[in-house]
């Protein structure tokens, strides 16, 4: 009887542990089922153009969806990792954050505001006309120069002629491209500005003077100023670079950040525009704004012709021998690439994006015109970074018809955009990167990739012949090159030891490249806004 009884507990619990199996494998199936479900789910962004961007309306309330930088956690993976495991996704998190991370700014703020011994403009001796030349960035920082002489000659400012006569044709006006009405109230209490010169003065003599270059107080106090006594107004035939970079009296580099960072804002129709794509690539996460610059006029000014074809190198070379102002025509490409004169190329790009350590699904803003070669030309970087956006890509046509036939507004919103991007990268140091680097300094010393192209160069030239593999190696030399090369605060670099006369000059790093210490106070910093938007309001 108890033999039967002990075979009987026996049996059952035979069978408790077949159900109890069964149990097991059928939610392990359906568990592997479900993973697979929900990941097929997961959107993915591979394809920029797949990703529906937000509207305008939509932007900043997603809600509880899932961001494009979340993951699903597949159910094996629920519960909490060994050790080793928590430890390698503990650092890998750390060095994606270290990518984005600003310099310290070591507590430097603005400080714009005039001494006390700043007086309002005195009863002016006279008008100054101003054309201004070149691209945006160059008439920018050609405004506030002239707006400065104004100061200095006790002269009063017509609205300078935006250049209509350079590479890019643009037949836009001083109003078109900035905010004219507070271009004048801003700078009420430091330069008089007038919108035209009087009736009466419309046919009077002008004294057309080619201003020089990088030249001091002095010369304007003497020179220029002498010339009131026989003329009422004087015509400054260009404005760049028509203003020494140091030694000037503090109020004056005063005045150029105000005028440059507060008076000189975009108009309110490029400012709104401007926002717009901030918010677009916002959605898409931290990103780099690119300053491509590997447009045909770049190419073909610079001599640069590496990685192109022969056919391409030849209509470079023709547009070059065609245009007049360009002084230099005979150009050795490798000699200039050697030296670190021509801006990378889109494939040397993603390489230094990638030693750098930026994973693959980085969003990236390209702030540039046409790319020269378009997809032939991209095809490089795009296989490393798809997530590649334009202005053209996150805008439809309506929106960019307004700015579309003129090259300074659609540079002026790239500016905009560049400057509020989590981390700036120019592939060469033309005057839209200059500009940038100077406005981001301003504004906290926000994240600034300098590349040093010679040393870059160097390195995928031997990636080139085979005797140096991508990879560790080649990564830790790049970061390594570029370790202090991220928009950390300093003081404005002088001339270069040895050099003389205007090459002395020409050598000085740039004013608006890097307003310290002219314009950035080190203090304890107190409820400073550093946004773009506000910093021009």
């Amino acid at each position: 009887m108890l033999k039967r009884k002990n075979n009987r507990s026996i049996s059952l619990i035979r069978t408790i542990i077949s159900c109890t199996i069964f149990v097991i494998s059928i939610a392990t199936l359906l568990s592997v089922h479900l993973h697979i479900f929900l990941y097929s789910k997961v959107p993915v962004f591979s394809d920029p153009t797949a990703y529906k961007l937000p509207s305008q309306h939509e932007i900043g309330h997603h809600g509880s969806e899932l961001s494009w930088t979340q993951e699903l956690t597949p159910p094996q993976f629920s519960k909490l990792p060994p050790p080793s495991q928590k430890l390698n996704v503990a650092n890998r998190d750390r060095d994606i954050d270290k990518l984005w991370k600003a310099p310290q700014n070591k507590d430097f703020v603005p400080c714009v505001d005039p001494s006390p011994e700043y007086s309002l403009p005195t009863e002016s001796r006279g008008y100054l006309l101003v054309h201004t030349n070149g691209g945006l960035n160059q008439m920018r920082a050609g405004i506030c120069d002239m707006v400065a002489v104004a100061r200095i000659i006790n002269a009063t400012l017509v609205v300078p002629e935006l250049d209509k006569r350079s590479f890019w044709q643009d037949t836009s006006n001083f109003s078109d491209v900035f905010d004219l009405n507070h271009f004048i109230s801003a700078l009420a209490n430091d330069v008089k500005i007038i919108k035209k010169l009087p009736k009466e003065l419309a046919t009077a003599t002008r004294a057309v003077k080619h201003f020089r270059s990088w030249s001091g107080i002095e010369y304007y106090q003497d020179e220029i100023a002498r010339m009131w006594e026989d003329y009422q107004i004087i015509r400054a035939a260009k404005s760049d670079s028509r203003l020494a970079n140091n030694n000037l009296p503090p109020d004056i580099q005063k005045l150029r950040c105000r005028t440059l960072y507060g008076a000189l804002r975009f108009s309110p129709r490029i400012e709104a525009m401007g926002k717009l794509l901030v918010e677009r690539m916002r959605s898409y996460g931290p990103y780099i704004a690119l300053h491509l610059r590997y447009e045909k006029d770049m190419l073909a000014f610079s001599g640069c012709t590496h990685g192109l074809s022969s056919d391409e190198a030849d209509e470079l070379t023709l547009i070059r021998e065609n245009t007049p102002h360009w002084k230099v025509k005979d150009i050795d490409s490798r000699e200039q690439r050697s030296k670190g004169y021509c801006p990378l190329t889109p494939k040397e790009v993603g390489m230094f994006l990638t030693g750098l350590g930026y994973p693959s699904n980085t969003p990236i803003y390209i702030a540039a015109g046409e790319i020269y070669g378009g997809d032939n030309h991209m095809a490089h970087l795009l296989s490393r970074f798809p997530l590649i956006m334009s202005k053209e890509k996150i805008a439809s046509v309506e929106e960019l018809e307004p700015f579309i036939s003129h090259a300074s507004q659609m540079a002026a919103l790239d500016y905009i955009v560049s400057v509020e991007s989590d981390v700036f990268i120019p592939s060469y140091s033309g005057n839209m990167a200059r500009a940038v680097e100077g406005h981001r300094r301003f504004l906290g010393h926000r994240k600034t990739f300098s590349p040093d192209r010679k040393a870059l160069v160097h390195l995928f030239d031997r990636v080139e012949r085979g005797s140096l593999k991508e990879g560790k190696k080649l990564a830790d030399q790049i970061v390594e090159i570029h370790r202090r090369r991220q928009g950390s605060p300093r003081k404005r670099k002088g001339p270069i030891s040895g050099t003389r006369g205007m090459e002395r000059f020409r050598s000085e790093e740039a004013f608006y490249v890097n307003p310290l210490p002219d314009c950035l106070c080190q203090m304890e910093p107190a409820n400073i806004n550093n946004s773009y938007t506000s910093s021009n309001r």
